[in-house]
């Protein structure tokens, strides 16, 4: 074995770790702080700095991983530095240290630690797109839906650096692992990724050894075809390694409190500064295009199926289908009024007195109609894990492409595997995400909006 990897990459998190260390001690200087011994300082904020960086996973930042994953990382990190600065005047007894001075200097420092990570963040995704720089060469074990998902990533998200030498087909007449590891060793591949579904035990060690005993990374692609999504923690109970279903997070109270306190002051913020002023125009204009009432309320299956009344402005003629029957493209029923009102989605604002109330969130999947519900409650699997959480007005599904009308189950189930992944990686910072394309969808207007 004499393969040995011909990339730097090992030299990145060092230097990205020298880089903050200079800017916590050179931006300093540039504000009159009065510490007495700066050298102490420098040897205190950079010691701390580090410990908390490696507890925090600050530098911890893979090829795949997310802005909205990066930005909770770079505020935790400021905020207990912020309590490792402050807390060095009392340590070190510093009475004269200026507290607006060392005020400054963190505001200052820690905007440059923010530039300087989405920065380079950035730049490295640039480096492995466009100039192909820091990439790693894998190869595919396996044919079928999830791999050819991997494959597609692999050669349509090139800012990851993944380059896809080969896939091989297990279904083939000729195929061996030997000859895998034949390609493997012949082209320096970096990593192994394959199927375990198409795999038998022994194939695995085989895998395993040689990995092992060639440097290669192994990763597996699991046989989730029975779910949609499933997040699994790892633990070891005493020896025995266990994987467990990781408890949504919406189920911890802290997150819990967070996303009702975000909600209600959301929801108020529109209710008072749009709503109040919004609702006479939209009231007299549906009122002189038909009669009718100026909203509709519709029955709406929401958390642990629980059935609520669901607010909408009226956007149809009075019909006895409302309840029954969705509204599909070029429906007669739909007014004038209520068509702009459907296309910019203003009909759903009432729906924040639902968030109001607590029967519904600013953000969470879509609640159906409760005759749908059922129905699809039925017939498409894991359609009922929607009901762990609270409906929303918007949702990471509506703004993938599965929002309006069921044509076929390909859209249903499209929006539960969406739904699913919103319910188990839950976060604020994922909220706000979706609310701001949420917003600029209806700005830019949408197909399935009728």
């Amino acid at each position: 074995m004499d393969y040995k990897k011909g990339r730097y990459s090992g030299l990145i998190k060092p230097l990205f770790v020298l880089v903050d260390l200079v800017l916590l001690n050179v931006t300093v200087a540039f504000f009159a702080t009065n510490i007495t011994n700066t050298y102490l300082f420098g040897i205190y904020i950079s010691t701390l700095w580090i410990l908390f960086s490696f507890k925090n996973n600050f530098y911890e930042i893979q090829r795949h991983t997310k802005i909205i994953q990066i930005l909770p990382l770079v505020f935790r990190q400021i905020i207990l530095f912020a309590f490792v600065l402050y807390a060095f005047i009392g340590f070190f007894k510093q009475p004269i240290v200026s507290r607006l001075a060392l005020g400054q200097y963190f505001l200052t420092v820690s905007l440059l630690i923010i530039i300087f990570k989405i920065f380079t963040f950035y730049l490295l995704k640039k480096y492995r797109s466009i100039l192909s720089g820091n990439t790693r060469q894998v190869i595919v074990i396996g044919k079928n839906y999830k791999t050819r998902q991997l494959v597609n990533t692999f050669k349509t998200k090139l800012d990851f650096g993944y380059r896809l030498k080969a896939q091989f087909d297990v279904a083939d007449a000729d195929f061996s692992l030997e000859k895998c590891f034949g390609y493997i060793i012949d082209n320096n591949i970096d990593e192994i990724y394959f199927s375990v579904a198409e795999l038998s035990n022994n194939q695995i060690n085989q895998l395993v050894d040689f990995a092992d005993n060639n440097l290669r990374e192994l990763k597996f692609i699991p046989d989730n075809k029975d779910v949609f999504s499933k997040k699994l923690k790892y633990e070891y109970y005493d020896y025995t390694p266990i994987l467990s279903i990781r408890a949504i997070p919406l189920k911890e109270p802290f997150n819990k409190f967070s996303k009702r306190l975000f909600d209600i002051l959301f929801a108020s913020c529109i209710i008072v500064f749009i709503l109040s002023w919004l609702t006479p125009i939209l009231a007299i204009l549906i009122k002189l295009e038909s009669k009718g009432p100026v909203f509709f309320k519709q029955s709406r299956n929401g958390f642990n199926y629980k059935e609520f009344g669901c607010y909408k402005f009226r956007s149809m003629m009075p019909n006895s289908n409302a309840n029954s029957n969705q509204a599909i493209k070029g429906d007669l029923r739909v007014t004038k009024v209520g068509k702009f009102l459907r296309k910019t989605s203003i009909d759903e604002l009432p729906q924040f007195f639902n968030v109001l109330f607590g029967d519904m969130s600013v953000v969470g999947p879509r609640p159906h109609m409760v005759s749908h519900t059922s129905e699809f409650a039925k017939r498409i699997d894991k359609f009922m894990v929607r009901h762990f959480v609270k409906p929303g007005i918007t949702g990471l599904a509506q703004i993938s492409g599965f929002r309006g009308e069921i044509e076929t189950d390909k859209d249903i189930i499209g929006r539960v595997k969406y739904d699913i992944f919103y319910i188990e990686n839950w976060s604020l910072l994922l909220d706000l995400k979706i609310i701001i394309r949420t917003f600029m969808n209806a700005i830019n207007g949408e197909d399935k909006a009728y």
